[in-house]
């Protein structure tokens, strides 16, 4: 059985199809799956989904894009995951792609979600696009390797893998890595300890080869 670490079944793309999400899982052997938050407005509707099916489970975060939304407090952060079905911390990181400018606002963000994930011993689900080294700074600074996580939607060098891995985190690879230009993270993928990889869908986007076409992608 096969586990999706990362999907976003509240989404109105998937949250619509839910009885065909479910057959399409079991029809392909993925048993659970990691339904993500990205901010904390519809964090309900992620957890009522975790609440609801016993072979899903929430995260609780403030994703790196959503520049306008409130900062979240250790506290508050602390006792959202303190729910039963809520089993980790984000989606949290630093995005230098979408958003440009001053983003310390967004590295003070990730600081906070890593003392969450500390104080709430639950792991984190880091999202890093063109900011490796920061994101790796930030996380030796905070002593992100005593909450131990994921590496989300992993596209970066070997290097950087191999440095998450030292500081205690898994890699996990979406679609991308099927793409015909993905040369780079073939390699990585090939180089991850298994025991080290985990896999996701990131859906309902990255829909890997040969299903690029279609209009979502989905855990199946």
């Amino acid at each position: 059985m096969l586990v999706d670490s990362h999907c976003h079944l509240n989404f109105p793309a998937l949250s619509e199809n839910l009885d065909s999400i479910f057959a399409g899982m079991k029809q392909n052997c993925v048993s659970h799956a990691l339904c993500i938050s990205v901010n904390l407005p519809e964090f309900p509707q992620v957890l009522a989904l975790a609440e609801r099916y016993p072979n899903i489970y929430a995260s609780v975060g403030v994703h790196p894009d959503y520049e306008e939304d409130r900062e979240p407090s250790v506290a508050e952060l602390v006792n959202l995951a303190a729910h039963p079905r809520v089993v980790a911390i984000g989606e949290t990181g630093l995005d230098y792609y979408r958003l440009k400018g001053d983003l310390e606002w967004q590295r003070e963000r990730f600081r906070v979600h890593i003392r969450a994930a500390k104080e709430a011993n639950k792991p984190l689900i880091i999202h890093t696009r063109e900011a490796a080294q920061d994101t790796l700074r930030i996380m030796e600074e905070e002593g992100a390797g005593q909450a131990g996580g994921v590496m989300h939607c992993f596209t970066e060098s070997w290097e950087v893998a191999e440095k998450a891995m030292e500081i205690g985190f898994y890699i996990s690879f979406s679609g991308i890595v099927t793409f015909k230009n993905a040369k780079m993270l073939k390699d990585v993928a090939k180089r991850v300890p298994l025991e080290r990889m985990l896999i996701e869908t990131d859906s309902p986007y990255l829909a890997p080869v040969p299903y690029r076409a279609r209009p979502m992608n989905r855990p199946s």
